[in-house]
């Protein structure tokens, strides 16, 4: 089935908010508007101490609005379901102008370009081989700044013959609760600054390689305040049917009481293969994970834990844009015993909401 890659690397072009989501129209069609629902319904059993069952993963809806043919305002809302009822979140609103492509200026709330998958798999399992995100960059972690508020200067050159292309950024910095970004205002008036920069060559197809950087201060509500650095590198190779992904990331803290930095490591390694002919609704897929937490973190204690996890699974698109995937994880927390835990998920995505002022 040849739709399948069109219309995922469409869906990608239009939540990677890097590249606009509307197409450039004539300029009597401004404003114009599109937009995506995501959703998922998973069913787990596991060994962990956690309720089994049922789960209504996120409901996430994207909205993107081309305003002149410059100017562009990209926003995402969340829904999820908690014991107590629904959540819900903005996370992600932002206004960008295109001097051109290789210079455009940005400002608002991000999902923190220091890791691919962050910045590649948004909100929205169906976007992902996986059921969920590697547990150093899930939603919600402590361990990764996952959202940032500021300004970002970001661009690319296609025409280069290593498809180069950056992003530079100042912002607020993790909040208290270090699982949040600083929505209102810096904690510390000490602003963080990203960077980051990745690689398309072209040749050999498929590949991308990238490396980032993060500097703030944390001031956080447990734990003591330290400088923060962060690096990390990727390497994906999707060339259709084979796809390999691999991260790895180190967190440095400099604690201001004194005392030795903090070191702490993560990675992860995922590999897919779409079957074909007919059998191309099928893609298996494995992964395995690790997060060390250095002994004595200043900004981590008895809030992380170490972790590893091993997992295989098998995603199979039913419909163009509705995937069913079964996943067994074996994963082991700190010093407890590894369990398993078994995932059904269907998701789904709906596309094309909206059109231009003259539609």
């Amino acid at each position: 089935m040849r739709w399948r890659a069109p219309i995922l690397g469409a869906s990608l072009a239009l939540v990677a908010f890097s590249h606009p989501a509307v197409a450039q129209e004539p300029a009597d069609q401004f404003p114009a508007f599109q937009g995506f629902l995501f959703g998922d319904v998973a069913y787990l059993a596991t060994e962990r101490d956690i309720p089994e069952g049922f789960v209504l993963g996120q409901v996430v809806g994207h909205a993107n609005a081309a305003l002149s043919d410059r100017l562009t305002v990209f926003s995402e809302a969340s829904a999820r379901g908690t014991p107590t009822g629904y959540a819900f979140e903005i996370e992600r609103v932002v206004i960008r102008y295109d001097f051109s492509d290789r210079v455009r200026v940005s400002a608002g709330r991000y999902h923190t370009p220091i890791m691919y998958w962050n910045t590649a798999f948004h909100h929205g399992a169906w976007l992902q081989s996986s059921v969920a995100r590697p547990e150093m960059i899930k939603f919600g972690s402590r361990f990764l700044p996952v959202h940032f508020v500021g300004a970002m200067v970001s661009g690319g050159f296609p025409s280069n013959q290593l498809g180069l292309s950056y992003r530079l950024g100042v912002g607020n910095g993790r909040a208290s609760n270090i699982a949040r970004a600083g929505d209102a205002g810096d904690t510390n008036g000490r602003p963080a600054f990203v960077a980051s920069l990745s690689a398309q060559p072209a040749s050999p197809f498929g590949l991308r390689f990238g490396l980032s950087a993060y500097f703030d201060r944390v001031s956080p509500e447990v734990g003591s305040e330290a400088n923060e650095q962060i690096f990390s590198v990727h390497m994906l190779w999707d060339q259709g049917p084979p796809e390999l992904l691999a991260e790895y990331v180190r967190i440095n803290h400099d604690p201001l009481s004194g005392g030795p930095d903090r070191s702490s490591d993560a990675f992860y390694v995922q590999a897919a293969m779409r079957l074909t002919g007919d059998l191309d609704g099928l893609k298996p897929y494995a992964r395995y994970e690790w997060i060390g937490v250095a002994d004595l973190d200043p900004v981590f204690p008895d809030v992380l834990e170490d972790y590893s996890a091993a997992l295989v699974g098998l995603r199979y698109d039913f419909e163009q844009l509705a995937a069913l995937k079964a996943e067994l994880r074996q994963e082991e927390f700190g010093d407890d015993d590894r369990n398993v835990s078994l995932y059904v998920q269907v998701s789904f995505a709906v596309p094309g909401i909206g059109g231009g002022a003259g539609t």
